[in-house]
């Protein structure tokens, strides 16, 4: 549990901002194998702990876990927001390209 540290609401909240006309999309539960169930209770529960994630009981939106394989064997985590992102307002700026290099920022104040 030493790898994942709780951040405090204080310092930084996230809320998503989703279109009021949009209805919520609830995914078909996946079923998973006895190995993979294990890997997603394990990472859960310590993402609960660390102060990640937090218990909902009755959500309007259900997205998938998806499990990748990493290089180690392990497995990595993801969840499928495909439905939410889609109901989500696009930003009116293009992200930056992370291929472009950003010039130095030498502004002293």
């Amino acid at each position: 549990m030493t790898d994942l540290h709780g951040i405090s609401p204080d310092v930084i909240t996230h809320k998503l901002s989703v279109n009021p006309s949009a209805k919520p999309v609830k995914q078909k539960k996946r079923m998973f194998g006895a190995e993979r169930s294990q890997a997603i209770k394990e990472e859960v529960d310590k993402m609960l702990q660390a102060g990640y994630i937090r218990p909902v009981q009755y959500p309007e939106w259900l997205a998938n876990v998806v499990l990748v394989p990493k290089s180690n064997g392990k497995w990595r985590l993801c969840i499928d927001f495909t439905d939410l992102n889609k109901a989500c307002p696009k930003d009116p700026f293009p992200l930056p390209r992370i291929d472009i290099p950003t010039p130095p920022q030498d502004v002293k104040c």
